[in-house]
């Protein structure tokens, strides 16, 4: 950025190098946030060059550099070198909170600047890397007297904040019934799998999926800090917060546009997949959304990241999500129900099925049909249900088989089952003679496709891994079948 503040010429504020709307009104911010800090704004011609000049700016986080370079000029102030300012201005001289602070403190860290300074509320999300000095700016005032020595301010330090228990809104043992059901969402938590519920409505597919967050573990430091900059660039991170420890769920409407689902937009911005990464991407009602939203979920599933290009910007996102969905098996949704009566055409089902592809229901891992719940499950007495497993034992299973899994990867740019490669799924799922009879039959008697293949061993090695079992054995195998497509394909 370059600053002019002219000695000869009609007074003026202009901003150049294709700024956006944002930026050009922090001209008034600026001008405003100055004179009611008590500092004369100078009647001058005041030039601000945001080079370089062929590439777009926006945001708002410009003012203070803005205002701090036009006070240092006019006041001669010295500014230390080596330093970064960024924060919004607010008309009576304030810093807001800021989106992108993390994302600042790591362009600091990399391009050797020592000193961050940003707005107070936005210091302990910039605090969290320990290589830069973060100082908390809460008003332009406040900024002049430190650079003065009136008053200094002290480096900001991180603070953890705490979580409440992992936004969970149903424990497992308020489920009741659906004991396959409660086995395909707990091999999905453990080995990161795609998965889908096919079942009436009212039979608890939407409480199972929502149930997910309290069976996964934490997000570990590395994941903290990469689903913090996803949530910080979207203008996620809530003022004073600290890194993002808990799993992400999202569940958008089926009313969603593909741009809100995979990102874009003029200036790219993330979507919920990447809003999801490392956590949970919810789809319920699978076949309401549109057919072209889903088709664009293809390349995310399979690569983990996406890409978004416009014609003067492109931007990557990552997107390594586990996909849960669920979905009725016709449009009224009581086909095959015990006691209520299809009112559907065999060529409505079949319209209805084919609103999802079969390459879209070829990458999601693990297929169960939820069945209707008995009446008398539901009315038995609290000492039955309190013999159901709770979310918390689940969650214990899923840390210690996702334990083997790291320990298993170490050497690996991956962590999770779900994300081996057509090699390493050789090197580290062997297959002893009666398992591997047993999944050709399985192959050909299924048709499975050359991904499907290799997702059953996927899936096998997850049973393994929450069985304790180093091997694959026969029996893991044949469980894994169990998830594989019936009469919905």
């Amino acid at each position: 950025m370059e600053i002019d503040v002219a000695l000869r010429g009609m007074p003026g504020f202009e901003i150049v190098g294709l700024p956006d709307k944002a930026v050009e009104e922090s001209k008034e911010r600026v001008r405003t946030a100055i004179n009611n800090s008590r500092i004369e704004f100078p009647p001058r011609k005041i030039t601000v060059n945001l080079a370089p000049g062929d590439i777009p700016k926006e945001g708002s986080f410009y003012d203070l550099p803005i205002a701090l370079g036009i006070i240092a000029i006019v006041n001669r102030l010295k500014v230390p070198e080596n330093s970064l300012f960024f924060g919004e201005l607010s008309l009576d001289g304030n810093l807001r909170h800021t989106k992108g602070a993390i994302l600042m403190a790591l362009f600091a860290k990399e391009n050797g600047f020592k000193k961050l300074f940003v707005p107070a509320e936005s210091a302990n999300e910039a605090a969290i890397l320990k290589d830069v000095e973060v100082y908390g700016v809460p008003s332009l005032e406040a900024l002049v007297s430190h650079l003065l020595g009136v008053k200094k301010l002290e480096p900001a330090v991180y603070r953890e904040t705490q979580d409440d228990d992992l936004g969970v809104e149903f424990d497992m043992y308020e489920v009741i019934g659906q004991e396959q059901a409660k086995r395909a969402v707990e091999i999905a938590a453990a080995g990161g799998h795609n998965l889908l519920m096919v079942g009436s409505p009212g039979i608890g597919k939407t409480m199972l999926a929502r149930a997910m967050p309290g069976i996964l573990p934490r997000l570990n430091e590395e994941e903290s800090l990469e689903v913090t900059k996803i949530y910080s660039v979207a203008g996620r991170v809530s003022p004073n917060s600290s890194l993002v420890t808990i799993r992400p769920f999202r569940a958008p409407h089926h009313t969603i546009s593909q741009v809100g689902l995979i990102g874009g937009g003029t200036r790219p911005k993330p979507g919920e997949i990447s809003l999801a990464h490392d956590g949970v991407l919810f789809l319920d009602e699978f076949n309401e959304f549109p057919r072209s939203v889903l088709e664009a979920l293809r390349q995310p599933i399979e690569d983990g990241v996406v890409t978004i290009s416009r014609s003067r910007e492109q931007a990557s996102y990552p997107a390594r999500f586990m996909l849960i969905t669920s979905a009725n098996p016709c449009p009224c949704g009581y086909l095959n129900h015990p006691t209520k009566a299809c009112t559907c055409t065999p060529r409505e089902v079949e319209k209805y099925r084919k609103r999802v592809s079969g390459p879209i229901l070829d990458r999601i891992d693990l297929h169960v049909e939820v069945p209707a719940v008995d009446i008398e499950k539901l009315s038995e007495d609290n000492r039955a249900k309190a013999m159901l497993e709770s979310s918390s034992n689940i969650r214990s299973r899923v840390e210690k088989a996702r334990k083997y899994q790291t320990e298993r990867f170490k050497n690996e740019k991956i962590h999770l089952n779900s994300a081996m490669h057509n090699k390493q799924i050789k090197k580290y799922c062997p297959l002893d003679k009666e398992t591997k009879q047993l999944l050709t039959r399985a192959a050909s008697k299924y048709n499975l496709s050359a991904r499907g293949y290799y997702k059953l061993i996927k899936i096998t090695r997850t049973i393994a891994d929450l069985a304790g079992d180093e091997n694959i054995k026969v029996d893991h195998m044949a469980e894994a079948f169990q998830f594989r497509p019936k009469s919905y394909e």
